[in-house]
């Protein structure tokens, strides 16, 4: 008997069926040290709302990327915790109804492995079109490029939330957490090509595609979706000359179905190719084998329009602005330009250059990339063309190169910082936008007009954080695209440490508030980031740190017990209270608080009592008889 796993990593595949049979999982128990998946489904354990799949062949026709994400909602998240509990069966703390921190790290340590052995539904041919049960070139997984990630499992401050408890032969780690199964919160879950790998799939290379004879080639890929309740999968195929889709099909136990879902091509101006499938399943029709067909091919189509300019492309000798360093850099986006022409399947430009060392390309996100050459600018003719070489004799001529440099002294800056700007008379004024940009965000923008001559402008960094930043530069100016580019001037925002006080009252001058027992004492105040981060408070004394701090806003609140100073013998609570922004930036507070019962009279201890026990008159004996004396005296005057 296999044994059972921690398998919640299956559900980043749409597992375990080949094309043409189904493969339950298996009801016998398993055990945590076995990381044999080939039996399971993604459905035997995972009832998902929604899933994304996006399979990318590489440009060897060998190796892939498969990129998964899956989506859980409510009373579906329930019973995936539930499945997942379940396979812990037989093993301390398994199966009882929690799901634990513990079981979910379990799951994140094996499941390469385990995925390593599953299905990916995906099988490809090259030749003719191809259907049924064939000898397909079967895609498999790679173990050591699979990355996973899973978020909201155990999710983090459930009201049902439990430190997991020590039983008989199970010994939770010190940090374990656990909720109960019947938790709907929603959670998510994903694979990808681990950092610093290619690849987490691969399949045997096609014979021509692999070897570049691409003319009049065709393939067949292949996809089982037999219980894929509803999901996307988006398949992305290198450049090749003149790719696209010829056909496709949905079968549902042999016999056509095209109303199960939906596939749709689409041609990118680098001349890759997308297709997307959209596809579901009633799980009432279950055992039912649903297989879905689609056949790609190089041979032309019969019939083919020509690219068309439209009113929206930029007349000719037109600057196009960019950073011209000699790399290769984005000089017209896909948003910008999408609207220039039109085509039945896709366009894209395809530029000339006058001068020596320039030139361009698309790349599949819409994007032109141009690298500029020696000269100060270049000159190049533009002209459309679509995927399958049609193209419009019509042409554009614009010019490239960038109107203006930025500079500064690298560093670090508090308030401000002070930018060079510099035209290279490119076009003759430029309107230019300048704002420190951070995490997504611009500060306030400095506007100013260049023209002829250098300019330097102080640039505002409030709202950024502490350490490095960007300079967000934006200029228009007649006969030119307005310019948008990110500068990186090797600048930084320095940090402002927090301040923090301790709230002291006006009239006695102290600084604690005492409990009613005298066991504890309270201090109260500020503490503040001036660069806008969140301070994390503790305090110390005696020996002991807490952080458990009330907040509200800037304001904190906090009560220190006094029993570990007393064990001590410590009379005098000195504390130190640390504030502690998000860099590390440290600003500290010292309180000292008296013990309210130095110098008192109610401890049998103290020397009045002492004083008292030798025969002598106590001090409260003498205030008495001479509060006495002076009474007398008054009634004697009257």
């Amino acid at each position: 008997m296999k044994e059972r796993i921690p398998a919640l990593l299956l559900a980043i595949l749409m597992a375990t069926m080949s094309f043409t049979t189904v493969t339950s999982a298996e009801d016998s128990g398993r055990q945590a040290m076995d990381v044999d998946c080939s039996g399971y489904t993604f459905e035997d354990l995972f009832e998902y709302n929604n899933a994304v799949f996006m399979f990318e062949i590489l440009d060897d026709w060998a190796t892939s990327d498969l990129y998964a994400n899956s989506w859980v909602n409510e009373s579906r998240a329930s019973v995936v915790r539930d499945n997942l509990d379940s396979l812990f069966e037989g093993l301390p703390g398994g199966n009882d109804n929690w799901i634990s921190t513990d079981e979910r790290d379990a799951v994140r340590e094996i499941g390469a492995k385990c995925i390593a052995d599953m299905y990916t539904r995906i099988g490809i041919r090259e030749g003719l079109p191809h259907r049924g049960d064939v000898d397909w070139n079967d895609v498999t997984f790679v173990e050591e490029g699979i990355g996973l990630e899973e978020v909201n499992l155990v999710p983090e401050g459930h009201p049902d939330e439990r430190v997991c408890p020590a039983s008989s032969g199970r010994i939770p780690s010190d940090d374990c957490k656990e909720v109960p199964t019947t938790a709907t919160n929603n959670l998510e879950i994903s694979m990808f090509t681990k950092e610093d790998e290619t690849h987490n799939t691969r399949f045997n290379q096609l014979p021509n595609f692999g070897n570049g004879d691409y003319e009049n080639q065709t393939f067949t890929v292949a996809m089982n979706a037999t219980n894929v309740t509803s999901a996307t999968m988006v398949f992305s195929f290198p450049y090749v000359d003149g790719l696209r889709m010829a056909n496709w099909t949905i079968e549902d136990d042999g016999e056509t179905n095209l109303e199960a879902g939906s596939i749709i091509e689409t041609h990118l101006p680098d001349g890759s190719v997308r297709v997307t499938l959209t596809i579901g399943y009633d799980k009432a029709d279950y055992p039912m084998i649903r297989n879905i067909f689609f056949d790609m091919t190089t041979t032309p189509p019969e019939e083919n329009d020509i690219p068309v300019w439209s009113s929206y492309a930029p007349e000719d000798n037109t600057i196009i602005p960019i950073i011209k360093d000699g790399s290769e850099v984005v000089a017209i986006t896909g948003n910008t330009m999408e609207n220039w022409a039109s085509d039945d399947n896709a366009w894209g430009l395809d530029c000339e250059f006058a001068e020596t060392g320039w030139s361009s390309r698309m790349n599949s996100d819409g994007e032109l990339l141009v690298t500029s050459g020696s000269s100060e600018s270049g000159t190049a003719e533009c002209s459309i063309v679509d995927p399958y070489g049609a193209t419009n004799n019509e042409t554009h001529t614009w010019r490239f190169g960038q109107p203006a440099s930025f500079s500064a002294v690298a560093g670090s800056y508090s308030d401000s910082v002070d930018i060079d700007a510099n035209p290279t008379l490119l076009v003759q004024s430029l309107a230019v936008g300048m704002a420190a940009y951070q995490n997504g965000g611009d500060g306030p923008v400095t506007n100013f007009n260049l023209g002829t001559t250098s300019s330097s402008n102080s640039v505002s960094l409030s709202g950024m954080s502490p350490g490095e930043f960007m300079i967000h530069v934006t200029a228009s100016s007649d006969g030119m695209l307005d310019w948008n580019t990110m500068l990186d001037l090797s600048l930084e925002k320095k940090n402002t440490p927090p301040v923090i006080t301790v709230k002291t009252d006006e009239i006695d001058g102290t600084q604690a508030t005492w409990a009613s027992d005298q066991y504890s004492f309270s201090l109260s105040g500020t503490a503040i980031d001036p660069d806008g981060g969140v301070v994390t408070l503790s305090a110390n004394m005696c020996g002991e740190t807490t952080t458990a701090f009330t907040r509200d806003g800037e304001n904190w609140d906090v009560s220190l017990s006094i029993a570990k100073c007393v064990s001590d013998g410590v009379t005098q609570y000195d504390v130190i209270i640390t504030a502690t922004d998000p860099v590390n930036g440290i600003a500290t507070a010292d309180v000292s608080v008296p013990d309210p019962f130095a110098g008192s009279n109610t401890d049998t201890g103290d020397t009045d009592t002492s004083a008292e026990e030798s025969g002598l008159p106590s001090i409260g004996m003498f205030a008495t008889i001479i509060s006495m004396l002076g009474a007398a005296l008054l009634l004697r005057r009257d």
